[in-house]
């Protein structure tokens, strides 16, 4: 029995040591900083947690955490859980400690406002924080496909639409070096901004091959980023054969034109004789 009253005893002193600990340790804990601002799904996002009031002795057995939920991803290895006194957090003043992180956000994220957790523990207490993570999709998506294309001259027209619900700056369009086309002269078009469903055009000199042709997009989003993709076009020579009766047609125009001046020049100069030859006879009359 006196077993039994001394380890209940011991747990009631631990009990009220950390309870009087976490008491006397106050900590506040508040998101410093969101970059990039918004986060985009799928890309990286820097956060920064601030815990103020640590200064206390007290609070030398906190533990922070970034609780993994959506649509927070943590890359594989990486450690979600700071402690106080480890070389894991940037400690500035004895006052406060800032706790960074690099996370993933969820490709399927929703734009606005994101709850996202954390977890700070004082021995045996637990408090849950809960703060905003600012989502906006910034990127742009592009359709692009093969307007025109002159055998004769060997321009190449692409045509690009902004199907995304943001505008874009310093629209680029790059042809890179690939089996299916050759390109004379720059392979770079620079044709400047362009707003949320609108298109425009990119000219190029080149000679295609049937199939798939590579096309780099690079732009600036509203928010200042330089970003790139990817985007495919298809070439089928057969909506592009060049016209084989308006060039039959223009040789024989031609033909005619220079078949014509040849018998104008012949029947002016013979006009021309019979005139002299008249003129001549008259003379000797």
């Amino acid at each position: 029995m006196k077993k039994r009253l001394l380890f209940v005893s011991v747990l009631l002193m631990v009990f009220c040591v950390n309870y009087v600990s976490a008491a006397s340790c106050s900590p506040n804990v508040k998101l410093l900083s969101q970059d990039s601002y918004p986060a985009i799904p799928g890309e990286y996002v820097k956060l920064v947690f601030q815990i103020d009031n640590v200064a206390s002795s007290e609070c030398n057995n906190l533990e922070f955490e970034l609780l993994e939920k959506y649509p927070i991803i943590f890359d594989s290895g990486t450690s979600a859980v700071f402690k106080f006194g480890s070389t894991s957090y940037q400690r500035q003043f004895s006052s406060f400690v800032t706790v960074p992180y690099k996370v993933r956000i969820d490709e399927t994220a929703l734009e606005g406002d994101n709850p996202i957790e954390t977890s700070l523990k004082i021995g045996s207490v637990n408090y849950l924080n809960e703060f905003n993570l600012s989502v906006q999709d910034l990127r742009a998506d592009f359709e692009i496909h093969i307007d025109k294309y002159s055998y004769a001259t060997k321009d190449l027209t692409l045509e690009i639409l902004n199907i995304a619900d943001s505008d874009v700056k310093a629209l680029t369009l790059e042809i890179p070096k690939q089996d299916n086309i050759k390109i004379s002269g720059s392979n770079v078009n620079v044709v400047g901004d362009l707003d949320s469903n609108e298109y425009t055009t990119a000219d190029f000199v080149a000679i295609p091959k049937d199939g798939e042709i590579n096309v780099k997009i690079l732009y600036t989003d509203t928010d200042g980023t330089r970003r790139e993709i990817i985007k495919q076009v298809n070439f089928d020579s057969s909506y592009f054969i060049p016209d084989k009766g308006k060039k039959f047609n223009t040789f024989y125009i031609v033909l005619i034109v220079l078949i014509g001046i040849v018998v104008y020049t012949y029947y002016h100069k013979r006009r021309k004789k019979k005139l002299l030859k008249k003129h001549k006879a008259m003379k000797e009359e």
